[in-house]
């Protein structure tokens, strides 16, 4: 048994022994003595399978009742279930001090304030700390004592204190879950805006520098056609000439 047990709690488990169990000339067994009990809500561990099924051959000395499925209307009902050896609840739930068998002193529901209780819990631990001081500073008992020593009281009673304080703390850890994602979802709140700002700020002085940019192209294009429009002295003073040259030119045509 101690073997099972230790078996169970490996990290990688074999399957369960009885698994050997599950063969079809077992399980035609099984529906074969459901046919012939007839009630389909009889106990099958109770009857005596054995008379039932003495004509058949090879039938089990372990009950036939093991190979049926778990009823899952009775783990509902019970609310776990084991598998390897651990218990598994069917709705995940986060058990209490009081649940687990300890002695709580703070309210148990979660939306009723607790710091009042919680600060009575921190000053008794205060308190409880300085009486367990003075017994541990007391003379022993003598040996035909069968009271419990003094300090033995005291640091039980501390561990209850501290057991109270670290079950407190662990009901807060779904509020402090939130209020760290929220200061997370902040910070990068916060980051995109910077980024959104600094982003805006690079686009004004793009968009500045592209105004100077069209502004000294328009002015150099403007000059260009001023330049275009208005000829020099030495282009006026060649097209004068080639316009005597052409004269003189139809002059002396007969």
């Amino acid at each position: 048994m101690d073997e099972e047990e230790a078996e169970l709690r490996n990290p990688f488990p074999s399957p369960p022994s009885h698994y050997n169990n599950y063969t079809s000339h077992n399980l035609k067994l099984l529906a074969l003595l459901k046919e012939r009990v007839g009630d389909q809500n009889a106990d099958l561990g109770i009857v005596d399978q054995h008379e039932l099924l003495s004509d058949q051959t090879n039938v089990p000395t372990w009950s036939l009742a093991q190979l049926e499925k778990p009823r899952v209307d009775w783990v509902l009902e019970e609310g776990h279930y084991s598998v390897f050896g651990d218990t598994w609840f069917v709705k995940e739930t986060i058990p209490s001090l009081a649940d687990l068998g300890g002695h709580e002193l703070y309210p148990p529901d979660p939306s009723t304030d607790r710091r009042p209780a919680l600060l009575a819990v921190l000053r008794s631990i205060l308190v409880t700390y300085s009486n367990l001081t003075d017994a541990i500073l007391a003379p022993p008992p003598p040996p035909s004592s069968l009271a419990q020593p003094e300090w033995q009281r005291q640091l039980g009673w501390i561990t209850t204190l501290a057991q109270n304080l670290m079950a407190a703390a662990n009901d807060l850890r779904p509020v402090q879950a939130r209020g760290n994602l929220e200061l997370m979802m902040q910070r990068q709140l916060e980051l995109r805006r910077e980024e959104t700002k600094n982003i805006h700020s690079q686009c004004d002085i793009i968009e500045a520098r592209l105004l100077e940019l069209r502004s000294s192209a328009q002015e150099m294009a403007g000059s260009d056609q001023k330049l275009i429009a208005k000829p020099s002295d030495s282009q006026t003073s060649t097209i004068n000439v080639s316009l005597e040259d052409m004269l003189r030119w139809a002059e002396e045509v007969p």
